[in-house]
């Protein structure tokens, strides 16, 4: 995402994120000196900021940003954190963005407690603040990832995703984050229980995409090294290019497949095959068809707000969402 692109999409809610920032700070507070600083530490590193974006921007669509919408912005902000840190974790991970990850400064145990922090900050900051709705929204897409998370594990084991399996793990692992954004800024603006439901479905069709996106940088040339990454074929992931390939491969292939993946991850040769053979037997291609299928029903659903540049500018993020190069 160009910066360029970036501040157009900010502009309507430029005043709004630049007002969240030391909120976000204040509710991270703590009068513990090795928390302060790494929680100091996470939001000096923090992304593009797209969760807050889909806050701010469902909620002006939605009727207008509330004192509401920030304790949403930084609820979701803590949560999602949280889990990052904890994901961070289970994967061994020494970076995040580029960036050292907490364990990797602060070693597993502190990084395990920081985690458990942000969790009980955010929920205790909803209940300070009588905010339920929110809470309820937020905390039901934190027990959906988890169990994203965990039935992917479980697949992976196996081998055996489906399409309908894959897409049930990315609505909870991914989407359903990305729903909790949109839902909880219509919320916080005070829409009713249809609109909530609207810009919730807006948001999971919007994560839909997004993940399908991800998936496919692992067939494309990565700009540092000209060659696909194969990550995902690796941690032996099935994503929906090789799925659709399963699906319509013989008996020979199918079994050719399956050993690649879990005898010969490791091996670049037979990772770098196996991703030829996924390129020539349209895998990429149906992956982007679902893609772009996506996009228009989020677009579909988003024509049925009032015009105004809080909608101009979640249609470029949509736009974004799977033109994105990283």
């Amino acid at each position: 995402m160009s910066n360029q692109s970036v501040e157009l999409i900010k502009a309507p809610i430029k005043k709004e994120l630049e007002e969240f920032e030391p909120k976000f700070r204040a509710s991270m507070k703590t009068s513990v000196a090795l928390l302060d600083k790494i929680t100091n530490y996470i939001i000096r590193r923090k992304g593009k900021q797209l969760r807050p974006i889909f806050v701010f921007l469902s909620a002006k669509i939605c009727g207008g940003v509330t004192e509401p919408t920030y304790r949403a912005a930084s609820l979701i902000e803590l949560l999602h954190t949280a889990t990052l840190v904890h994901d961070d974790v289970v994967d061994d991970a020494q970076k995040r963005r580029g960036v050292f990850s907490i364990n990797a400064l602060w070693k597993n145990k502190i990084a395990v407690l920081v985690g458990d922090f942000l969790l009980s900050k955010g929920l205790l900051f909803s209940i300070e603040n009588k905010d339920f709705q929110l809470l309820e929204i937020v905390s039901n897409a934190v027990k959906e990832m988890s169990e994203g998370e965990l039935l992917q594990i479980e697949k992976a084991r196996k081998l055996d995703i489906k399409e309908d399996i894959y897409f049930e793990i990315i609505r909870k692992k991914t989407a359903s984050l990305i729903s909790s954004c949109c839902a909880c800024g219509a919320a916080s603006a005070g829409a009713d229980i249809e609109t909530i439901e609207k810009m919730k479905k807006l948001g999971e069709t919007i994560g839909l995409a997004f993940q399908i996106r991800d998936d496919l940088f692992d067939y494309e040339e990565n700009g540092s090294t000209g060659k696909p990454t194969g990550i995902d074929i690796k941690e032996k992931k099935l994503t929906l290019p090789i799925i659709h390939v399963l699906d319509n491969a013989n008996y020979a292939d199918k079994k050719k497949i399956i050993n690649t993946i879990k005898k010969h991850n490791e091996n670049p040769a037979k990772v770098k095959e196996l991703i030829e053979f996924v390129k020539d037997n349209n895998g990429m291609e149906y992956a982007k068809m679902k893609m772009h299928s996506l996009k228009e029903e989020s677009l579909n659903l988003l024509a049925q707000f009032p015009d105004s540049p809080s909608k101009e500018s979640l249609k470029e993020l949509i736009n974004y969402t799977i033109e994105r190069k990283k």
